[in-house]
């Protein structure tokens, strides 16, 4: 064979090389270490400064570190809520990394669509975890991707219920939403109006905090001023509630009104423990990647059709915490 890799010049050798390449740099990793091959996983989530989503992160790594030798995992994330061009980067990245599955938390539930039709059109599975798509949307580009996670109006109604309890009828109440171009945002708020109206209370106010607790702070500030008989702000997360109860501090009336939110993260907990904040609700976000990585899989396996899954969503109280922390010193 060496006498004859000449043929062909320069040319022919140039080709033989830049072969050899490719099959060295294809991601073709378990080949060379004689590996079977494994389906590339890419969980691809909204802002990792929230603290939401480093849970998500932390509990799909750990499910992948007891799973490994059933699939690989790649794990994207952008700055901030609101960076949608950023995460449409990182879904054409995953595309031309020729990953098997993507499992997606939206950062906008319509601008986001495309660019998963792409990735579908490209043979990868797409699972859809945390906000859902717009049905309209995914109707328009005639996608069917499963939406894996729980009914947000659903568990922002009991939260909202277990705050009506601990008020009066006809009480003034308002709302700090999520940012208006995302699904579960928008079901939150609807969650909460459903609770208030059907308990008989004002909602004098709704305005969105972005999902981020600088901008709730302001917003929280304004609504405190403009309505002196405010008895209640329900925010559509928990960063926003912590950005309310700053408020409430500076303003002196931490005591006069409840705040409740939605996510359960850490110094949430700290904060219904101190009884500064009434409720919030768990979606369990340790597991919420996880759902959404184990049917990926199994589409992968199966070939099935996608259907949507519904996921936990639980009332978090300090009496839930109590009793919880009770069953495990027992």
């Amino acid at each position: 064979m060496k006498k004859h890799i000449t043929i062909g010049g320069a040319v022919g050798l140039f080709i033989f090389c830049a072969i050899g390449f490719a099959v060295l740099t294809s991601g073709c990793g378990p080949k060379e270490t004689g590996e079977p091959d494994k389906p590339r996983v890419a969980l691809i989530m909204k802002s990792l400064a929230n603290e939401f989503f480093m849970t998500m992160e932390n509990g799909a790594r750990d499910h992948h570190k007891s799973h490994k030798n059933e699939y690989k995992l790649v794990v994207n994330g952008i700055k901030n809520e609101l960076d949608v061009s950023k995460q449409i980067d990182l879904v054409d990245q995953m595309i031309a990394q020729q990953m098997d599955a993507i499992v997606i938390a939206p950062a906008d539930s319509k601008a986001l669509v495309p660019v998963c039709r792409k990735a579908v059109n490209a043979g990868i599975v797409v699972v859809n975890i945390d906000n859902k798509f717009d049905d309209a949307v995914l109707d328009d580009q005639e996608l069917d991707i499963p939406f894996v996670g729980p009914d947000n109006r659903k568990g922002a109604r009991k939260v909202g219920e277990y705050l009506a309890n601990r008020l009066d009828e006809g009480d003034k109440v308002t709302i700090i939403e999520g940012a208006p171009n995302t699904f579960n945002g928008i079901q939150r708020k609807l969650g909460f109006e459903d609770a208030m109206n059907a308990a008989g209370m004002q909602i004098v106010g709704s305005q969105s905090g972005y999902w981020e607790t600088d901008k709730a702070n302001k917003v929280a500030a304004a609504m405190i001023t403009e309505y002196p008989e405010l008895k209640a702000i329900l925010c559509a997360n928990d960063s926003m509630a912590l950005g309310a109860i700053s408020a409430l501090r500076a303003a002196g009336k931490t005591d006069e009104i409840k705040v409740v939110g939605f996510d359960n993260i850490s110094a949430a907990q700290q904060l219904l423990e101190s009884g500064r904040l009434l409720a919030t609700a768990d979606q369990h976000a340790d597991m919420l990647a996880v759902y959404g990585i184990e049917y990926a899989l199994e589409i992968i396996e199966t070939g099935q059709k996608p259907q949507d899954r519904e996921t936990p969503v639980d009332l978090i109280t300090a009496e839930s915490i109590s009793a919880e922390t009770d069953d495990t010193t027992q």
